[in-house]
């Protein structure tokens, strides 16, 4: 009886054994294609008549169609059925005379489907690379709802009768079928009421929804929903870059409102001239910031802000400014052409524009706006910021006399490391 108890045990422990190895293994194969996805690029850029060199060293292959692309290295790649074979395993070069579009489905073991990499040919990019403070203000495209909350009505009783029907992030573009233009606009409709329910056309991230809300009267002639509003916004970034056509982008992130986190809609904007005021430097656990003055002006002002995306905010310029006129034009490095080691950034902290040394440390070819890792290193700025703080984001990044990207972020627990946007990503919006 012993005897059969322990043969059944042994059994179990192989069983269980087995199993264990089994499933390591299915997460091992797991691990691997979400790593060797990572490590991918979703989209490449090459140079229009430019040979773009590529080396990914991982055990893939890849099939691209043949016309209108050439393919160097790599062994020879093979042509098969008018597709070219690729080994990415090994390092291989693109090129094409004319601009385009393209696609290398890559497969693991030449069996499993990992993704499809789109390739497009660009003409040759050139920007100046600015690396100063401007202004930005813009208004919202419908009223923010930031928030709701407790109201006092004449009765002397509290309400709040926006409590779960309005939410944090809500942009109210109607009362009642009339659009609204701002605050004031919003104030005027709820307070010709006279306390009937109001009809609510607001925008919820994509949709546009109606809801019924009774205002509250709290004194004579004034009625409230209990919603608390914001239509514009303020504040100091980095001017990046603008291009032969005096388009611009800066940020590298999208202007976001401070109570709801969440990216801004605007329907306009104007880029000022600003100065930097002050520096509180990054510390362990604060992020630190530069504070700075804006002239709202009609002098002082130098363009439009018309896109607020995820990868920066970007207008045209109708005055270059002083600081940047003679500034000489910079090719832009793709991707491919970023190594890890020495760079520089561009700010102008401490009142004058200048390049700071920083070291890249890794590279994420796939994150929209943090894809660059870098450490600052030069003493100079260590010694005015701590690193990276906030209202550096746009400032360029320099490596090979090419700007090839632009702070987005800083490690709040190290103010020398930061993040940086590929300029690509910038380019494309």
């Amino acid at each position: 009886m012993i005897k059969n108890k322990k043969k059944r045990l042994a059994k179990i422990r192989k069983w269980i054994a087995g199993g264990s190895l089994i499933l390591g293994f299915c997460w091992g194969i797991f691990f691997s294609y979400y790593a060797i996805e990572e490590a991918i690029p979703d989209k490449i850029w090459i140079e229009k008549g430019k040979e773009e060199n590529f080396n990914f060293h991982l055990p893939i292959t890849g099939e691209m169609e043949q016309s209108g692309i050439e393919v160097f290295g790599n062994q020879s790649p093979k042509v098969e059925k008018d597709k070219i074979k690729l080994d990415l395993n090994e390092s291989f070069s693109l090129k094409s005379k004319e601009q385009g579009s393209y696609s290398i489905s890559c497969r693991l073991f030449g069996l499993i489907h990992i993704k499809e990499v789109a390739v497009e040919v660009i003409e040759k990019e050139q920007v100046v690379p600015c690396g100063i403070p401007v202004g930005i203000y813009v208004k919202t495209d419908g009223i923010l709802i930031i928030g709701t909350g407790s109201i006092a009505g004449s009765d002397g009783m509290n309400y709040e009768p926006a409590e779960n029907l309005v939410k944090s992030g809500d942009y109210v573009k109607t009362v009642d079928n009339q659009v609204i233009e701002n605050k004031e606009d919003l104030i005027d409709k709820i307070n010709q009421s006279q306390g009937n329910p109001v009809i609510l056309g607001v925008m919820r991230e994509d949709e546009y929804i109606r809801l019924k809300l009774q205002p509250v009267k709290t004194s004579e002639n004034e009625y409230k929903l209990g919603i608390w509003v914001r239509d514009d916004l303020a504040g100091v970034g980095t001017l990046t870059f603008y291009d032969k056509n005096k388009s611009y982008g800066a940020l590298g992130h999208p202007v976001s409102d401070m109570d709801t986190g969440t990216r801004v809609n605007l329907s306009e904007g104007t880029l000022y001239e600003a100065e930097v005021s002050g520096i509180t430097k990054g510390e362990k656990g604060n992020p630190g910031e530069i504070s700075g003055v804006i002239t709202y002006l009609e002098q002082y002002q130098l363009g439009t802000v018309e896109e607020n995306t995820n990868v920066g905010i970007y207008g045209n310029l109708g005055t270059i400014p002083e600081e940047v006129e003679q500034v000489e034009w910079y090719s832009v490095g793709l991707k491919q052409d970023i190594k890890e080691g020495e760079a520089t950034i561009i700010s102008t902290v401490s009142g004058e524009r200048k390049e700071y040394s920083i070291i890249i440390t890794d590279l994420d070819y796939n994150s929209e706006n943090k894809g660059i890792l870098f450490q600052v290193t030069d003493p100079e700025l260590i010694n005015l910021t701590g690193g990276i703080v906030q209202g550096m984001s746009g400032s360029p990044i320099i490596q090979n006399n090419k700007v090839i990207g632009a702070v987005t972020h800083v490690f709040v627990q190290d103010a020398s490391k930061g993040y940086g946007i590929f300029i690509e990503n910038m380019l494309q919006h």
